[in-house]
């Protein structure tokens, strides 16, 4: 639907004469080439973990989000090309044909975002900001449009063009700040590693942890690893209760996947180098 739209926006743009309508055709542009990826990056990821991904395809949905926020910087580069100099040198677009092109993309935008309705992940994150890019700037074009059937004041098309990219240009940004995050395996916001291993810390028969690493597969599944320290050789029943300790306090908090190793006293970490090696 959008990859159809551009086409016709691309004509109208033309025909109309408006700088407005151009944009938006590369904005849709943008959002087509975005929602193909997206659907088969989505796709691709519910996939389970297997001898090449072994914790599965879920961080291809974080690859997706990210090319399409750097389609969005590209896309609004290309925006402000278009529409400074038309500020510079105005020229009149036509008004009637701006008005019918701006309905329609209101309404194919919309729906395309009703579609998106229930989605989560930062995909459909970065998605739907794509098209409340586009449903703002249809809006745009329909007001400068019927200012335009009455008033001659053609520098308003461009204008609006460049501050509704202005405006959408910090939600990209906004974006890119919590997908570089995940990229680079950040402890998640949401998440406190220090509480984690306080509470860990307080278990019984455990003196400390240690190589405590807390990191997110793709904005929403949270891993945790860790070694525990244990202060004595336990017997079946200690040792099961204290993986039920670990395995309700992952819960709380929320995580996805946990792996825990325990050392017993004496027990040499096998991740520290070899003393005099």
């Amino acid at each position: 639907m959008n990859a159809g739209f551009t086409i016709l926006e691309a004509v109208g743009g033309v025909m109309t004469n408006s700088t407005a309508i151009l944009a938006n055709a590369v904005h849709d542009f943008g959002d087509s080439f975005a929602l193909g990826q997206a659907w088969y990056f989505e796709k691709l990821s519910a996939r389970t973990g297997d001898g090449r991904y072994s914790y599965g395809y879920q961080r291809f949905s974080i690859f997706g989000a990210l090319v399409s926020a750097i389609m969005m910087l590209a896309s609004s580069f290309l925006v402000l090309v278009q529409a400074v100099p038309r500020l510079l040198h105005p020229e009149h677009p036509n008004a009637k044909g701006m008005v019918a092109f701006a309905l329609a993309g209101v309404a194919v935008n919309a729906l395309a975002m009703l579609r998106l309705k229930g989605q989560k992940g930062m995909n459909a994150r970065v998605i739907a900001l794509h098209l409340l890019e586009d449903v703002l700037g249809w809006l745009s074009v329909l007001l400068v449009s019927v200012v335009l059937l009455f008033v001659s004041v053609p520098m308003l098309d461009p204008l609006l063009a460049i501050l509704i990219t202005l405006y959408i240009l910090t939600g990209v940004v906004k974006n890119l700040r919590s997908l570089v995050p995940v990229f680079l395996q950040a402890v998640p916001h949401d998440i406190s590693l220090d509480k984690v291993v306080s509470e860990i810390q307080a278990t019984p028969h455990v003196s400390g942890v240690h190589h405590a690493h807390l990191w997110s597969l793709d904005g929403e599944r949270t891993v945790f690893t860790a070694h525990l320290e244990i202060d004595c050789d336990l017997d079946p029943a200690e040792h099961s209760n204290i993986k039920e300790e670990i395995r309700a306090l992952v819960a709380r908090h929320g995580i996805y996947h946990s792996t825990v190793e325990l050392e017993y006293p004496g027990e040499v970490c096998r991740n520290e180098p070899p003393k005099g090696g």
